[in-house]
């Protein structure tokens, strides 16, 4: 029996996999989480052998929690199961250890062969994706100026544009917010942005934040 937790901050969208998954002979889902730091939790308390881990959650975020669950356990494999199918979510997901990326748009039959595969330590991705990461090993990357971000970078960049407070996003990645800052501003002159606005307009214009209904806020970190 292959033991799956799901992680994911709207809670629909949690009963939703249950009810997927609940035909699924040999896939049995032990547990729910609603943040980052929850799935961590989470995956001392339940054990599961797999984790259908969202990206954009409060708190640390999907990229953050699966690096944090792989050197927790490596046994744990993780699923990336997100809206997002183009860069830099994709290589920032396989960067941080998930063994598999699909999209919300998944079907119930191709998320199980999915679990399966990702349990037997194979990659799975699915084919929006492959296609997308296939074409961007072949493109001019000077088109997705965050491909140039390391993980912790990525993340980083993710807590500022999502309104995350320096000493917020110092807190739950355990860093000093001098820290923090010293990131910040890596990723400023990396991507040439002055400022978090500027930066938070420069996601939403590459669709890394969704533009529609995100409020950016023009207040000092």
């Amino acid at each position: 029996m292959i033991r799956v937790l799901i992680v994911d901050d709207h809670r629909l969208f949690r009963i939703g996999l249950q009810k997927m998954l609940r035909d699924a002979g040999d896939v049995k889902v032990v547990g729910e989480a609603r943040s980052g730091e929850e799935a961590v939790t989470a995956c001392r308390e339940v054990a599961p052998n797999v984790v259908l881990m969202d990206l954009c959650m409060p708190g640390i975020g999907g990229l953050e929690a699966t690096r944090r669950i792989i050197r927790l356990e490596r046994d744990i494999k993780v699923i990336a199961l997100t809206t997002f199918e183009e860069s830099p979510y994709p290589v920032q997901a396989l960067k941080a250890g998930a063994l598999g990326y699909l999209t919300k748009k998944v079907n119930a039959d191709e998320l199980v062969t999915a679990i399966k595969r990702v349990f037997l330590g194979k990659r799975y991705l699915s084919s929006e994706v492959a296609q997308q990461l296939a074409v961007d090993n072949f493109a001019d990357h000077g088109g997705d100026p965050f491909g140039q971000l390391s993980s912790r970078e990525m993340q980083i960049m993710l807590m500022v544009v999502h309104c995350h407070k320096v000493r917020e996003i110092s807190t739950n990645l355990h860093l000093s917010p001098k820290t923090v800052n010293s990131y910040r501003y890596r990723i400023f002159e990396k991507l040439n942005v002055s400022s978090d606005v500027e930066l938070a307009l420069m996601a939403v214009r590459h669709g890394v934040l969704n533009g529609g209904g995100q409020q950016v806020s023009t207040a000092r970190l």
